[in-house]
């Protein structure tokens, strides 16, 4: 049984006023070759198909035509919702997309037996079990309590996780053993672990409080295919527990990331072998620093990724010379005649800071919520334990309103 694992595709994203639907449909084409180059009985997009709950019409189209060139491939398709996702979104079409081979699964369920799957192989036999998995919200596995600290919230939200991972896994086993048994059981998520490396682009996931879900807490699947974290990783050095990543860098400090899908192979002893297969860079982009006199050096250099058709888009942190007024006007003044497109220039911040922009002269388009947030507490004189509660509790409020606008 050959699997592609992909995940956070994030169809739609709106990137500091430009639009990423040329490097999705490139992608797509991209991938689709590589399924039919490969082999692949089954394709996985562990969550976050989309970037927002109502993303735009060109990005379903997308999303439609995928599945469609997919269908021609021989391959089956199975899509899990993540935190990005609107769970009713995705399943206005889940009833259609079954005739095309397609299992959408986009929220856990009072059923636990639409979350489980039998993957066949391109001949059409059985060959896995799979534990679908999406982004898990808490109203979906518990009802909240009065009266419960924030350390009861996390212990509880952890252990309904956990429970759902082993219920669905026992269901797993006894599916096996119908079938025969020999077959390998994978399972997948959309969440957070602990030790993983996540990057800016990243919506951190705080439920109640429950920041990150223990390794040991997976049940003992031969594969867990991850989505959530943008950095392709192994989980706790596991082999078998794996973030495939997002295929296309979503921030600049994924400018550098090596981007790729994952190849598994299982057969009836388990995980054969987990292969990465590097996904080309469709659209070039450069985090750049420095004064501005060794700006324009490292513009040329950044310069040389990019073409008059397709400009590389360039990120620039301004040190030393952050206290000139006209520092924006100046850098595009170095980008003339090159083809590059500064899409946002930044101060390099201060150590002292007066207030909530401080020496930096930073804009509200420089700082993420959680930086404004950061930086109104730097104005007061807090106790380290207060200051990280208040801090907790406003990721939390900023986690659920962005849930709700999805």
């Amino acid at each position: 049984m050959r699997i592609l694992h992909t995940s956070d595709w994030h169809l739609g994203q709106h990137f500091m006023g430009k639009s990423r639907e040329a490097e999705h449909r490139a992608f797509c084409r991209w991938l689709v070759e590589r399924v039919r180059e490969h082999g692949v009985d089954a394709v996985i997009i562990a969550g976050d198909v989309f970037d927002t709950g109502a993303p735009p019409s060109y990005a379903r189209e997308q999303y439609n035509r995928f599945i469609v060139e997919l269908r021609e491939t021989g391959a089956s398709l199975v899509v899990l919702g993540g935190n990005h996702d609107s769970v009713a979104m995705l399943e206005e079409s889940r009833e259609l997309l079954a005739v095309l081979g397609t299992r959408v699964i986009a929220a856990a369920g009072a059923d636990l037996d639409r979350q489980l799957l039998v993957l066949p192989q391109r001949d059409g036999t059985p060959g896995a079990v799979l534990c679908a998995i999406p982004f898990l919200r808490p109203r979906d596995l518990l009802a909240s309590q009065a009266g419960q600290s924030a350390q009861d919230k996390q212990l509880a939200l952890q252990q309904a996780i956990q429970a759902h991972y082993r219920a669905l896994f026992e269901r797993a086993e006894a599916k096996r053993a119908e079938l025969g048994g020999g077959l390998p059981i994978v399972a997948t998520g959309h969440l957070t672990t602990v030790g993983a490396s996540a990057s800016e682009s990243v919506r951190e996931i705080y439920v109640g409080s429950l920041e990150a879900f223990p390794t040991s807490a997976f049940p003992a699947a031969d594969y867990i295919a991850l989505g959530h974290i943008h950095r392709p990783q192994k989980v706790g050095g596991l082999e078998h527990i794996r973030y495939c990543g997002s295929p296309i860098a979503l921030s600049f400090d994924e400018a550098r990331q090596a981007k790729e899908v994952l190849l598994v192979d299982l057969d009836e002893s388990g995980l054969r072998a987990v292969t990465p297969l590097a996904v080309p860079c469709f659209q070039p982009l450069q985090s750049l620093a420095g004064n501005l006199d060794s700006l324009p050096d490292a513009l040329a250099e950044a310069a040389r990724l990019g073409t008059p058709e397709r400009p590389v888009w360039v990120e620039v942190l301004v040190r030393a010379d952050d206290y000139l007024n006209d520092i924006q006007l100046r850098v595009e003044k170095l980008c003339e005649e090159l083809p590059v497109e500064v899409l946002r220039t930044r101060r390099e911040r201060g150590n002292q800071q007066a207030g909530l922009f401080g020496e930096a002269r930073e804009t509200l388009d420089e700082l993420s919520a959680e930086d404004v947030f950061e930086q109104r507490l730097d104005a007061e004189e807090l106790e380290p334990p207060l200051r990280q509660q208040l801090a907790g509790l406003y990721r939390q409020v900023v986690a659920e309103l962005r849930e709700e606008q999805a």
